[in-house]
């Protein structure tokens, strides 16, 4: 009896060894939510679950090693650690894979402990399911409860404005009706008898009072003509179709990218170009679908997917190969900012020099509506565009009402350097007490510093 007793006790915790092995084995005993995190922070730039992008695709990637390698979790904790010394050790399988997937080696990362990689596996075998996007909140395009209201206050105002134009032309029949009758009186016999019957009688008797409306009418026509001829070539609020829809907002906003990490040279040269597609692929690679939360009104998932597809096609990039093909497209992209050939401007200068004076300039002038980028202060809120378009008028007067505006910093390096012998002169011009040293007091009126 107390044989069968001991055998049992051994039996239940051989089972008890076997299950936890199983567990483990299929990346049960990790925690899915948290390998989400770490999965996303570490895996996302080479892995998605469903599909292949530089790696495999990871889901059940446990249970399929198990059943075609015949291989554990400890394999994976190898692999995901140091798979340059695993494949060094000649391990089979880890050279195979290396050799299936162009020979791309994969980082490695000691810093994981073995929990995380336990909870990475338990979230490729079992991910938990989305949350569901949180309720609009009031006030946002999508609160159909306020959009009510506002149709029914247009719709009052139209109702209202019918009305009003009814009543007019009411009151101008009447009073229309009543010079009819006037008219038709015996009182206007006289009357008739001593008006102007021709123009040339009316310009004899007031040619005075002709003579100066015909004046006012040029001076009034000049000044429109000058006016128009002033504004040819100011687009403010232009803002073309591209060929393939880029959202500032999404990228800018949403995703937070450094504006020069794609418009390097605005730091660096004259002009801030157009990027290449080979930076938008240093992301796309990677990123080829929209899962972000935000969502442009009339706009849906698939239409973010089928736009990052278009660059696929621009660049030649085959997803399902991780490969390029070779087949490039050009975009033709539609410039919004265009200076005349005959103004220079140069990024780099405001950039780099102007960049905090230009900054504390607009702020000033603009407490709520402050800027944390140099390049808002011309080309607006840029992380707010869903479609760019011009902000402001860029004309020579904006420029010049800048440049007499922006308060410099004589301290700043480049100053400091370039105009050492000016500030002597400079301190005797614009003295301590309240007066300030703006742009236009180093050159920013001279002609030749924007025209040659």
């Amino acid at each position: 009896m107390i044989s069968w007793r001991k055998h049992y006790k051994k039996g239940l915790i051989a089972i008890g060894l076997l299950l936890s092995t199983s567990a483990s084995i299929y990346g049960q005993d990790g925690d899915p939510k948290n390998g989400e995190k770490l999965f996303k922070a570490n895996c996302t730039a080479c892995h998605a679950l469903d599909k292949q992008v530089v790696g495999p695709a990871l889901k059940g990637v446990v249970d399929r090693l198990k059943t075609e390698q015949g291989l554990d979790t400890d394999w994976l904790h190898k692999w995901i650690k140091d798979n340059k010394a695993l494949r060094a050790s000649g391990d089979k399988y880890a050279n195979e894979v290396f050799e299936k997937f162009n020979k791309t080696e994969m980082q490695q990362f000691p810093n994981l402990a073995d929990k995380d990689i336990d909870d990475i596996l338990a979230y490729t075998t079992n991910p938990p399911a989305p949350e569901p996007d949180p309720v609009p909140a009031a006030g946002t395009p999508g609160d159909t409860a306020n959009a009510a209201p506002a149709n029914n206050t247009t719709s009052s105002i139209v109702i209202i404005s019918l009305i009003a134009i009814a009543g007019l032309l009411v009151w101008i029949l009447v009073k229309l009706r009543q010079l009819v009758k006037l008219g038709q009186s015996e009182e206007l016999t006289g009357l008739n008898e001593t008006r102007v019957k021709s123009f040339s009688e009316i310009y004899e008797k007031y040619h005075y009072i002709g003579k100066g409306a015909l004046a006012i009418l040029a001076i009034l026509a000049t000044y429109g003509i000058w006016n128009w001829i002033m504004w040819i070539g100011v687009y403010k609020g232009y803002k073309p179709e591209q060929p393939i829809y880029f959202s500032h907002k999404i990228h800018a906003g949403e995703q937070k990218i450094d504006c020069q990490l794609c418009h390097s040279s605005a730091k660096y040269g004259k002009v801030s170009e157009i990027p290449s597609m080979n930076v938008c692929m240093n992301c796309h690679r990677t990123v080829s679908e929209y899962n972000g939360k935000y969502m442009e009104p009339g706009k849906d998932k698939a239409f973010y997917d089928g736009e990052i597809q278009k660059i696929y096609a621009a660049t030649g990039w085959d997803a399902e190969k991780q490969q390029y093909t070779g087949k490039t497209t050009p975009v033709e992209w539609t410039r919004i900012h265009n200076m005349p050939d005959f103004v220079y401007f140069n990024h780099s200068q405001h950039v780099v020099a102007g960049e905090q004076a230009i900054i504390n300039s607009f702020n000033k002038k603009n407490p709520d509506n402050k800027i944390d980028v140099v390049c808002k202060a011309c080309h607006g809120k840029i992380d707010t565009m869903n479609v760019v378009q011009m902000a402001n008028d860029f004309t020579m007067g904006w420029c010049i009402e800048c440049h007499r505006t922006t308060e410099i910093d004589m301290n700043n390096g480049y100053n400091k350097e370039y105009f050492k012998n000016l500030h002597e002169k400079l301190k005797k011009q614009y003295p301590k007490d309240g007066g300030k040293i703006t742009v236009d007091a180093i050159g920013g009126l001279e002609c030749g510093k924007c025209h040659y």
